[in-house]
C-alpha cells in the first residue's frame, strides 16, 4: 500500500506558518466582504437608522406633549372630575365605597412583607369599608408561617385582614390575583388597590385616588408613580403621563394602582398567558372603552432588585412579556370597534412596536454590533446624524426627566447598552414564543436586611463560585467591542474607539460580575 503523504491530506497553503494561516483568512475575508458582508451591513445600517428615527420621533412627540401639559397645567384634577370624599350624616360610612387592598406576597420576599402589610393596614379609610387581603403564593413553609403570624398580629388590632393561600403556583401572580377575586367578600367591593410585597403606600393613598374613580364612571384605574431612577423615572413621568393625557391609556405596572372591579371583570379578569398580566389586563380594559388616570404627583415607596441577577430576571420578564403580548393581541386590537383609529395606532405603533420592541433592538444591534462592525468594514459609512446626533438627542430626552441624576448619565448609557443585550434577547423570545417565554422568576428584594447586617458585626464575605460570577455573553460582546476598538485605533478614521473602549469596559465589568451585590444563600 502506498504511503499517503501529509501534503496529500493538508493543502500546501495550510502547512506554512501562522502568517500563512492569517493570509488565508484575510483572503477569505476579502472574497466574501464585497459580495456578502458589505450589502448585508448596509441593509442593517439602513434598518437601524430607520428604527433610530422612529424612536427619536416618538421621544420628541412625548416631549412636546409633556411640555404642553406643564405649560397649560393639565393636571388630572382639571381633565377629570375630582371631589374629595365627604361625610354623610344620614348614610354614615356606607357613603364610602367598599374597597379591598390586595398585597401579593411571593417567595424570596421574606424581608419586605412586614413593610408592605404594615403599610396596607395603615391605609386611612372607614374600617368597616375596607378589607386587606394578603395573597401568599410562597412555597417556603417558614415564610408562610411568618406572613400568617404578621396578618394575625394586625387582625388582633382590629384590622379587617384576610390571609389567603393556594395549594399551587399556577399562573404565578396572575393566578394568585385571579384566585383572590373569587372570595365572596371581594365581590361586595367596588374597588381594589394592588400593592406588590415591596410597595409601601402612604396612609392617604385611597383618599387621593378613589375620588377619581367615583366621580368618573368610565375610568377603570388610577395609577401612581413609584420611586425610581433614570429609566423608570422616564417611564413614569413621561410615557405614563403622555398615555394618560392623550389617549387615557397606559400599561398598568401591576402595583400601586386602584382598579374599578366592574372594569376588571368586564375586561375578562386576570390572565396568565404572558408574564405581563397587568399590561394584558390594561390593554383589554382599554379596548372595552375604559379610561385610565395617571397621578404623577403621588409617590409610593418600593424596593429595587437586591442583586444584579435579580435585575436581569426582572428585565427579561419586562421585555419578553410585552413582545409576547404584542404578538397575541395585535390583530385583536386592530379589529376592535369600540376605540378610535388613532387610539389603535397609539397602542399598536407607539406603545408596543416602538417602545417595547424597536427601542430594545436598536439599542443593542446598532450601538453594540453594527457601529463596531463598520470599523472592520470601512466601505460602509454611517452618517454623523445617525451615529452621533440622534443618539445624543434621544439620550438627553430620556435623561431630562431625572435632572438630579445627570451626573450619572455616562454610566447610565453604558449600563443600559449592556442591559440591551438581555432585553433584545428577551424581546425575540417573546415575539417567537421561544423556550423561556413564560419564565417567571420572582425578583429578589431584601428591604433593610443588608443595612441591618451592616449595622451589626461585620458579616463574612460570601464565597462566590467562578461560574456564578462570570457572564459569557457579556464577555463575548466586550471582547468584540475591544477588538473593534483596537482595529479603529490602528486603521480607523471615525474615532469610534473612544466609545468602543468605554462600552467594552462596561461589558467586561458586568461580564466578570463586578456589579451589584452578592447575597449569600442562607
Amino acid at each position: 500500500m502506498e504511503r499517503v503523504s501529509s501534503a496529500a491530506l493538508f493543502p500546501e497553503a495550510f502547512q506554512g506558518s501562522r502568517d500563512g494561516v492569517a493570509e488565508q483568512m484575510a483572503l477569505v475575508w476579502q472574497q466574501i466582504k464585497a459580495p456578502v458582508i458589505v450589502p448585508l451591513l448596509r441593509t442593517t445600517v439602513f434598518l437601524c437608522l430607520l428604527m433610530s428615527v422612529m424612536l427619536f420621533l416618538e421621544k420628541v412627540y412625548m416631549a412636546v406633549v409633556i411640555v404642553l401639559i406643564k405649560l397649560f397645567r393639565r393636571r388630572p384634577e382639571k381633565r377629570y372630575r375630582w371631589e374629595p370624599m365627604r361625610d354623610d350624616l344620614e348614610l354614615g360610612n356606607s357613603a364610602y365605597p367598599r374597597s379591598s387592598s390586595r398585597s401579593p406576597c411571593t417567595m424570596r420576599k421574606r424581608c419586605v412583607y412586614q413593610l408592605s402589610i404594615g403599610a396596607a393596614c395603615g391605609l386611612s379609610w372607614p374600617s368597616d369599608r375596607i378589607i386587606i387581603q394578603v395573597l401568599d403564593d410562597s412555597t417556603d413553609p417558614v415564610i408562610k408561617n411568618m406572613v400568617e403570624v404578621e396578618c394575625q398580629r394586625w387582625a388582633s388590632k382590629g384590622i379587617n385582614i384576610k390571609y389567603e393561600i393556594r395549594d399551587n403556583r399556577n399562573g404565578y401572580k396572575a393566578g394568585a390575583l385571579k384566585e383572590g377575586m373569587k372570595h365572596s367578600y371581594v365581590r361586595d367591593c367596588d374597588y381594589v388597590a394592588i400593592f406588590d410585597a415591596d410597595f409601601q403606600p402612604e396612609p392617604d393613598f385611597l383618599w387621593r385616588t378613589i375620588p377619581f374613580l367615583v366621580n368618573n364612571p368610565t375610568s377603570a384605574s388610577s395609577k401612581l408613580a413609584g420611586n425610581s431612577e433614570m429609566s423608570l423615572d422616564y417611564h413614569f413621568t413621561v410615557e405614563q403621563e403622555v398615555g394618560s393625557s392623550t389617549y387615557a391609556f397606559f400599561g398598568f405596572n401591576g402595583t400601586a394602582g386602584v382598579w374599578r372591579i366592574a372594569a376588571l371583570n368586564e375586561a375578562g379578569g386576570w390572565k396568565d398567558r404572558t408574564t405581563v398580566e397587568d399590561m394584558d389586563l390594561a390593554v383589554r380594559a382599554s379596548l372595552k372603552g375604559w379610561k385610565f388616570v395617571f397621578l404623577g404627583d403621588l409617590k409610593v415607596k418600593n424596593e429595587l432588585p437586591s442583586t444584579f441577577k435579580a435585575y436581569r430576571y426582572q428585565q427579561h420578564r419586562w421585555s419578553c412579556g410585552p413582545a409576547n403580548l404584542f404578538r397575541k393581541m395585535m390583530m385583536e386590537i386592530a379589529r376592535n370597534k369600540k376605540v378610535s383609529l388613532w387610539k389603535k395606532v397609539h397602542v399598536i405603533y407607539s406603545f408596543f412596536f416602538v417602545r417595547k420592541i424597536v427601542a430594545h433592538i436598536v439599542t443593542f444591534v446598532f450601538y453594540c454590533l453594527v457601529i463596531p462592525a463598520t470599523v472592520l468594514v470601512p466601505e460602509v459609512q454611517i452618517p454623523k446624524w445617525g451615529a452621533v446626533y440622534i443618539p445624543s438627542m434621544i439620550t438627553m430626552l430620556n435623561a431630562v426627566g431625572t435632572p438630579r441624576s445627570l451626573h450619572l448619565l455616562v454610566f447610565w448609557i453604558l449600563f443600559e447598552n449592556v442591559m440591551s443585550l438581555h432585553r433584545t434577547k428577551a424581546t425575540f423570545i417573546g415575539l417567537l414564543e421561544a423556550g423561556r417565554v413564560n419564565e417567571w422568576v420572582v425578583t429578589e428584594k431584601l428591604g433593610d436586611t443588608l443595612k441591618a447586617k451592616a449595622g451589626g458585626r461585620a458579616a463574612r464575605k460570601p464565597r462566590i463560585r467562578i461560574g456564578e460570577r462570570l457572564h459569557i455573553l457579556e464577555l463575548g460582546v466586550g471582547a468584540y467591542l475591544f477588538f473593534c476598538g483596537c482595529y479603529d485605533v490602528a486603521f480607523g478614521k471615525n474615532h469610534y474607539f473612544i466609545y468602543l473602549f468605554l462600552q467594552a469596559v462596561a461589558f467586561f465589568i458586568v461580564g466578570f460580575g463586578y456589579i451589584g451585590t452578592f447575597v449569600p444563600h442562607s
